[in-house]
Formats: C-alpha cells, sequence, structure tokens
C-alpha cells in the first residue's frame, strides 16, 4: 500500500498500484487488520498463518493475497492501522501538544494488540531488510506528519523559530520523532514503567530544553 499526504498534511492510502479488478473495501480491510492483531495476541507472530487471519476475518485466503504478498506486509498494516489514530490535538503550547500525543502513544502500546504486533515485527525485521523497509514507509514515515505539525504550530506561535534549510528540517524533524517514539518504547514495552502524567511532564520539560537550546 502506498502512502500519500492529504492537503492537510495527514498521511493518506493510495490506490494499489498495478492492480486491477474491483474496488477494495474498506470494511474487509478493516476486518482483516483487526483480524491479524487479534490472531497475533493469540497465537503469536511463529504460529500465525494467512489461514488463521482469513478464517477469522470471514474471506477467502485469495482476498488476503490479492491485498498483501505475505504474512509480514499484513502484519505491518495492521499496526500502522492502530499508529494512525494518533492525533495531535492544538492544546495552546507546543509542551501541551507533546503531552497529549505522548499520553495517547502510551495508551495505545498498552493496548495487547500493539503490544503484541509491534514486538513482533520489530524482532522480526531484525532478520528481514524487506520487512525494516516496510515498517519504516509504513508506520515511521507516516508517524513523522506528527511531528511536522506540531513544529509548523510552535513556529506560528513564536515558540520556535522557522528554519530555511529543509535538509535542517528533515533532520530535526527525524531526530525528535526518533527521541519521542524511541523513549516511550523503551520506557512502555522494554523496561515496562508507567508512563503516566508525571513521567510524561518530566519528560516533555527536557525535550523542550533541548528543542528551545537547539533554536537559539
Amino acid at each position: 500500500m502506498r502512502i500519500s499526504c492529504s492537503p492537510s498534511g495527514k498521511p493518506t492510502p493510495d490506490k494499489p498500484s498495478g492492480r486491477t479488478g474491483r474496488p477494495r473495501s474498506a470494511a474487509a480491510d478493516a476486518a482483516i487488520l483487526a483480524a491479524t492483531r487479534d490472531a497475533l495476541v493469540e497465537l503469536g507472530w511463529s504460529k500465525l498463518t494467512m489461514g488463521d487471519v482469513s478464517a477469522r476475518a470471514g474471506v477467502a485466503k485469495t482476498t488476503l493475497y490479492r491485498r498483501w504478498a505475505g504474512k509480514n506486509e499484513l502484519v505491518v498494516d495492521a499496526v500502522a492501522e492502530l499508529f494512525d489514530a494518533l492525533e495531535l490535538p492544538d492544546r495552546g503550547s507546543l509542551e501541551a501538544d507533546i503531552e497529549d500525543v505522548v499520553l495517547q502513544f502510551a495508551a495505545l502500546l498498552h493496548r495487547p494488540e500493539a503490544k503484541t504486533a509491534l514486538m513482533a515485527v520489530v524482532a522480526e525485521s531484525t532478520r528481514d531488510q524487506a520487512l525494516r523497509d516496510r515498517i519504516r514507509s509504513a508506520i515511521v514515515e507516516r508517524q513523522k506528519h506528527l511531528v511536522v505539525l506540531g513544529r509548523r504550530r510552535a513556529q506560528a506561535r513564536g515558540e520556535l523559530p522557522p528554519e530555511e534549510d529543509a535538509a535542517v528540517t528533515a533532520h530535526t524533524t527525524d531526530l525528535i520523532f526518533d527521541v519521542i517514539a524511541g523513549t516511550v518504547v523503551h520506557r512502555a514495552l522494554v523496561s515496562a514503567e508507567p508512563v503516566d502524567e508525571l513521567w510524561v511532564a518530566t519528560f516533555t520539560q527536557l525535550l523542550m530544553y533541548g528543542l528551545k537550546g537547539a533554536a537559539q
């Protein structure tokens, strides 16, 4: 599945390229991705098969293969759909915006289907370059729009200065995303420590110190 951006900057899925026939059903896709997450929680990565998913979703196995080449692609898209629910409401300040989205992210990682699916694909990707590439395009690159939006708002409020160099902007966006995603995933899934409001507030203050220091 290729991804493009809507005029608002929110990534939107494009139609599959190189495929003909009847249009894809959004309801069927949603059922398949939900069934994939349920199967992962119950069976784990190693035991999960396309047949398990097709039976749970109530669709033919050929329907799955018309949409996804195999289990790797299917599971990544099932994870990506969860992360696509993350939003960045305008809370009036960059600090409040960051706290809001980090708490959303932590709540998402607390869900068994998100935790199991994400850990499974990351572990499997250590042996599969194509899977790493798909994770990067379907999850990481798609979620960077939250960082772009947050910085754009902060610049409009005067909290951060505008940047003229596109290469510097892209580098900074990557770094901010890595810091937030890496820290929260490690805290929630590796250390298995709570990501509560106090922790989020402290983490956000540390991040804000870095952002404002880099802008000076």
